[in-house]
């Protein structure tokens, strides 16, 4: 098969346990992308954050972001696709993170706002580490009333939510709460979040849209993650690839598990089926 269109995650996938992408996976990327192959990254992240690491690996595919409720074009800025939380429902989060004293992050495509002000430590933290290159646009919420007026601000722009913890004992009354809510989609990233889109919002549906966009067929899309938020690209592509080190669920959805992200999993699995084109 002839694959034309790959879609990769980032953190656990394509990024290494210090987050950063190899030399040897930028270099297989390029020569994929060179040979007229789409390659599309599709994370949580917001927007300016995933199109980062897209210019990063030097492709000019377009970038998925935050689970798929924003999709956009690099070259030209054209937007293919974005789902809004809206304000009654954003609204309605706040009622439900107030009731539980829970510090929530949004986000728009190009803009982060947090609740907790170690946040910001923590991003100063990893940009003093190394494991942060670029910077995104920022800014800590301080009450719930000014909560209220930046969801009020943003209503046509805040797609994603996303609630970060350490206990998961904490949060299990949160998040049934959160998962009565219909117009609700609710996924992990990792084990200690809850990241939280408007219903009908997937990696699947947006992997589905570039296929109806580029005019292709399931079979020739290669879709590659490791966490509960790329199951429905898995699912959807014609090859889905689960990193090693990816949970055990994700896995078994997956047609092919490739190596961890510390071994370039990714760029061993793109060397296999796109260079070398097949088993």
């Amino acid at each position: 098969m002839a694959y034309k269109l790959v879609c990769i995650d980032v953190d656990g996938t394509l990024l290494n346990s210090k987050h950063k992408i190899t030399n040897r996976t930028k270099a297989i990327l390029g020569q994929a992308h060179q040979q007229g192959i789409h390659i599309v990254i599709s994370t949580g992240r917001m927007y300016t954050d995933a199109q980062y690491f897209s210019t990063l690996i030097g492709v000019k595919s377009p970038v998925i972001a935050s689970n798929g409720a924003f999709i956009k074009e690099k070259d030209n800025d054209q937007v293919i696709f974005k789902d809004v939380l809206g304000l009654e429902l954003s609204l309605q989060l706040l009622s439900v993170f107030q009731k539980h004293r829970v510090k929530p992050y949004f986000c728009t495509p190009d803009k982060f706002y947090y609740g907790n002000v170690l946040f910001k430590l923590f991003y100063i933290a990893t940009k003093l580490l190394g494991k942060r290159n670029n910077s995104i646009d920022m800014e800590y919420i301080f009450s719930w009333q000014r909560w209220h007026e930046v969801v009020h601000k943003e209503q046509s722009n805040m797609v994603k939510c996303e609630i970060i913890y350490r206990d998961i004992a904490l949060v299990d009354e949160l998040r049934q709460e959160l998962q009565n809510i219909e117009q609700l989609a609710i996924v992990n990233s990792s084990k200690h979040n809850i990241e939280i889109n408007r219903k009908g919002v997937s990696k699947g549906k947006a992997v589905a849209m570039l296929a109806a966009h580029y005019n292709l067929k399931r079979e020739e899309i290669i879709t590659i993650g490791d966490s509960e938020n790329d199951v429905s690209m898995i699912e959807y592509a014609g090859l889905g690839i689960a990193m090693e080190n990816a949970l055990e669920s994700v896995k078994q959805k997956a047609d092919y598990i490739t190596d961890s992200n510390d071994n370039e999993g990714v760029a061993n699995a793109i060397k296999r089926f796109v260079l070398e084109d097949g088993f």
